[in-house]
């Protein structure tokens, strides 16, 4: 029986070398949507072939599949994300560390910050097209899952996650590192993330001028539960700088940051005081 007869009759039977080629690791089919490509296209993008790919198909396993497959044993990968979220978080610091030893630590925490966010990591995955490669519910499939920014954020993560538990953390580095590509690529990428980071430079010009942190408060949601849209407001003091909309709370925040910083800057061009708040 083929990997791909496998997975058409439920069965749970580890895939052999000679058929790994032809499909993934089989996970029940019931009602869901299987991954479009195979896991060996992505193990060659990653430049790491699992021993143990149980750990590679678990980290690619969107909670929405459960949905289909209620007693899936290993679950969706939650449980993966939560540890390569730490996994990322190390690798970073490190690197971060290493390459820019003249750097505070005030500014290695928001490039740190900058490159571990879901909304970075989901631009990191796209040459990778980790979507394709997913379980999902129809549902999900259907309303953009295998394209949506968290999902592939997520999914980077765990897949880390999956690789450290797989081949240790020397591993899930040199994974790292293929993703995002040599130091030139990631000074790139600091530099893009962070010209885009809007929070990040809103709170540096409000404590300078204003002399206080800027605060976000989520004021409400819209929308049907597969297009929600969340409405946050930005504050510094007592005083409201802007509000702001996006598909998620992350992008949301960034938006208010965003028209907030050209409002503050507009006042001091046009001679006026940021200091009221």
């Amino acid at each position: 029986m083929t990997a791909d007869e496998q997975i058409e009759s439920g069965s749970t039977t580890q895939a052999t070398p000679e058929n790994r080629a032809e499909a993934n690791l089989v996970i029940p089919r019931a009602e869901g949507a299987l991954p479009h490509n195979p896991f060996s296209q992505l193990e060659e993008k990653l430049g790491y072939h699992f021993v143990d790919e149980t750990y590679l198909s678990n980290a690619l396993v969107h909670k929405s599949y459960l949905h289909a497959v209620p007693d899936l044993p290993n679950g969706s990968n939650e449980r993966l994300e939560f540890l390569g979220d730490s996994i990322l978080g190390f690798i970073v610091s490190s690197d971060l560390y290493l390459a820019y030893p003249d750097t505070d630590e005030g500014q290695l925490t928001a490039w740190r910050g900058a490159l571990v966010r879901l909304t970075t990591l989901a631009q990191i995955a796209e040459p990778l097209e980790l979507g394709e490669y997913m379980y999902m519910s129809r549902g999900e499939e259907a309303s953009g899952g295998r394209t949506r920014g968290t999902n592939l954020g997520r999914a980077v993560e765990a897949v880390l996650g999956a690789v450290y538990l797989d081949g240790g953390i020397d591993s899930a580095r040199m994974v790292w590192h293929t993703v995002l590509g040599d130091r030139e690529g990631i000074s790139k990428l600091i530099r893009e993330v962070l010209g885009a980071d809007y929070k990040t430079q809103l709170q540096q010009f409000s404590q300078a001028h204003l002399k206080h942190t800027p605060r976000y408060r989520l004021v409400e949601t819209s929308g049907p539960d597969h297009a929600k849209q969340f409405h946050v407001e930005v504050t510094a003091g007592e005083r409201v700088l802007a509000g702001g909309e996006g598909s998620n709370k992350q992008l949301a925040e960034q938006a208010a940051a965003e028209i907030a910083l050209a409002r503050l800057k507009s006042e001091i061009e046009q001679g006026g005081t940021t200091g009221e708040v």
